[in-house]
């Protein structure tokens, strides 16, 4: 099951002057405890539903054919593509790249966590190793350490880093 929530509350009709009025649908996405905001138009779910067809058996999607100003045909309508978005995220295990962009979805992990790191059991030693090297290193905590001009040195401070980091050495 995907850890991918998905919801259209809303819907509003918009006016273009270049052609006719046509319905955008408000697509809340919620995934791993962040949420965001996709707007589409039917015609994007369409074009969605066309492409999927060719490398999966998509859900219905509802007719493209509807009086879209009519307020209960849209709200069937909306329902409809809110069901066809769920059912999409239910019957897949794997969720096609094409989807998660109409989405707005960039990072959507593939495998499972264990899946992902591998068999424990088959890797070798050294293949379990860490690579990486520290950057520097400091002999003393520079934030700690009263700086050098400092005519009160804190003995407190000064004889708990010792003990800790130099328990071989004599205080001074």
């Amino acid at each position: 099951m995907h850890n991918v929530r998905i919801f259209i509350p809303s819907f509003r009709s918009e006016d273009n002057p270049i052609e006719k009025g046509y319905t955008v649908f408000k697509i809340d996405v919620l995934m791993n405890g962040r949420q965001h905001t996709v707007k589409k138009r039917y015609s994007e779910f369409h074009n969605l539903h066309k492409i999927l067809k060719k490398s999966m058996t998509p859900p219905e999607i509802p007719s493209k054919h509807v009086r879209n100003w009519i307020p209960k045909v849209l709200e069937q309508r909306r329902h409809g593509l809110e069901l066809y978005l769920q059912t999409i995220i239910m019957e897949n295990e794997v969720l096609p790249k094409i989807f998660l962009d109409f989405l707005n979805i960039r990072h959507f992990p593939s495998l499972t966590k264990t899946e992902s790191c591998g068999s424990f059991e088959t890797e070798s030693e050294e293949a379990s190793k860490l690579t990486h090297q520290p950057a520097m290193l400091y002999r003393r905590d520079p934030y700690m350490l009263p700086s050098t001009h400092d005519t009160f040195s804190n003995v407190v401070i000064e004889g708990v880093i010792h003990g800790i980091f130099y328990p071989d050495l004599q205080p001074r």
